[in-house]
C-alpha cells in the first residue's frame, strides 16, 4: 500500500469512526443488526474503534498494526452479524 493510499484510507475510516459521534442515529440501524441491546453505546464503541483504526492506518509507523486491527474488528463485526441471525 502507498503512503498516500494507507494516509487516505486512514483518515477515511477515521472520520467515520468519528461520523458515529457527530450523527449516531445514521449508524443505529447498521448497529443494531450486530447489537440489539444498548444500540447507542456500542454505535460509540463501533465509532472510537473505528477512529482509532483509522489513525493507526494513516501513520507509517502503526500502518500495518492498523491494517491487522481492521481485518480482526471487521470478522468480529461479521461473526456478530451472522450469529444475531
Amino acid at each position: 500500500m502507498s503512503a498516500r493510499t494507507g494516509k487516505v484510507l486512514g483518515l477515511g475510516i477515521a472520520a467515520t469512526g468519528l461520523a458515529h459521534f457527530a450523527a449516531p442515529a445514521a449508524f443505529e440501524p447498521v448497529t443494531k443488526m450486530a447489537f440489539a441491546d444498548d444500540v447507542r453505546n456500542w454505535t460509540y464503541r463501533n465509532g472510537a474503534t473505528e477512529l482509532a483504526i483509522g489513525l493507526a492506518i494513516a501513520a507509517r509507523p502503526t500502518r500495518k498494526a492498523g491494517v491487522a486491527g481492521l481485518a480482526v474488528y471487521a470478522g468480529w463485526l461479521a461473526r456478530r452479524v451472522l450469529s444475531r441471525r
